[in-house]
């Protein structure tokens, strides 16, 4: 992936991130599990990015055959991340579940909120 494109993403998921928060904050009276949960689940998600950004690159240099099995690796090396993610979430007191099934999405919605706001984005 080019590093212009990860640094937009990463600053879309960022600048959503902290309006999401500050909207938390404002919304309820227990706000901290929910703030935790979240901001658990972004980082997560912005690491994982990271982690596919890295395994594309490395699988576009290899023998197709390679290529393949390293992919599937890394994608099953992803859920298994996103699965102890989640079940920390749900055995965790200080933490919520819900708002960290959020935060595990924020990469996703952060990319179609470019799509909607900046035209060039997907070109």
């Amino acid at each position: 992936m080019n590093k212009d494109l990860l640094i937009k993403i990463n600053k879309a998921v960022v600048m959503l991130s902290l309006f999401i928060v500050g909207f938390m904050a404002l919304l309820f009276k227990e706000f901290k599990p929910l703030i935790l949960g979240y901001i658990f689940g972004v980082a997560i998600n912005i690491l994982t990015l990271q982690l596919m950004n890295n395994s594309i690159n490395k699988s576009v240099a290899m023998q197709p055959y390679r290529a393949k099995k390293y992919a599937r690796a890394n994608y099953l090396i992803r859920h298994v991340i996103y699965a102890v993610v989640l079940i920390i979430a749900a055995l965790a007191d200080y933490l919520s579940l819900l708002t960290a099934v959020m935060g595990l999405s924020m990469v996703k919605i952060s990319i179609l909120f470019l799509g909607i706001i900046d035209k060039d984005f997907y070109k």
